[in-house]
């Protein structure tokens, strides 16, 4: 039986649609993912298998390949193991055959079943919403950074027995409510750099350092040390501690 299940993957911070193709049939048990993943989807085979047998479910000894379309771009990160999970239990029967088309699962799958953080949660929300995404089915840890966005329900969970009663109709997990977020940031200063005329480097330089809160160090040397040394005119120096 074949199953789609849907889920966004990232490439630095924009997000793109992927989707988990399962596929279970007779033969010789075996358990691939293709579809250009990188090490660690591979090892979620592992982890799927184990998190299912630890949930009390049978793990069936089956030909189960699984592709990550498109399979043209690389994938990685442990981000698809819930997908992974969701579309081996829909294609054995576990979890009903319902439409998921406006719906993306996210997580990392423990060994005992339960669902961890990942990370890039809040541009993958992003880019659910630009797609018209209605429903992200994510880890319950990461629910306060997703809630920001609007317009997408919100679904956190613990682990995978709570998502199957979820999917199946048993149970009702209320969606996290948006946050709203405001902004407290000053932006009223006496001075600032649209005062300073050229000095680019220097400005992007300070920009970093009391972004990062670093130290800064400039050193300046005058014209005449420059062009005569005989003068011997000191170096100015100047320390900026943030």
């Amino acid at each position: 039986m074949l199953s789609i299940v849907k889920s966004i993957a990232l490439h630095g911070l924009q997000g793109y649609l992927v989707n988990i193709q399962v596929d279970i049939s007779a033969g010789m048990p075996a358990f691939e993912i293709v579809g250009l993943p990188d090490t660690s989807i591979r090892e979620s085979k592992e982890r799927v298998k184990t998190a299912i047998r630890n949930s009390t479910l049978e793990f069936l000894s089956r030909r189960i390949v699984v592709n990550l379309a498109p399979a043209s771009t690389k994938k990685e990160g442990s981000i698809f193991d819930l997908p992974i999970a969701i579309g081996i239990l829909i294609a054995t029967g576990v979890i009903s055959d319902k439409p998921l088309d406006n719906t993306i699962f996210i997580g990392e799958l423990s060994l005992d079943g339960s669902i961890g953080s990942v990370k890039g949660v809040l541009p993958i929300c992003i880019e659910a919403k630009r797609l018209g995404i209605k429903r992200i089915i994510l880890p319950k840890a990461n629910a306060k950074e997703a809630c920001i966005i609007k317009e997408v329900e919100m679904i956190p969970v613990s682990d995978l027995n709570e998502i199957i009663s979820y999917l199946n109709g048993d149970i009702i997990i209320p969606k996290e409510k948006t946050l709203e977020f405001t902004s407290n940031i000053n932006s009223d200063y006496e001075f600032d750099f649209s005062e300073v005329k050229g000095q680019e480097n220097v400005k992007r330089a300070l920009e970093i350092a009391a972004a990062g809160g670093h130290n800064c160090l400039l050193i300046r040397k005058s014209w005449l040390w420059e062009n005569n040394a005989s003068t011997q005119t000191p170096l100015y120096f100047t320390r900026f501690n943030f």
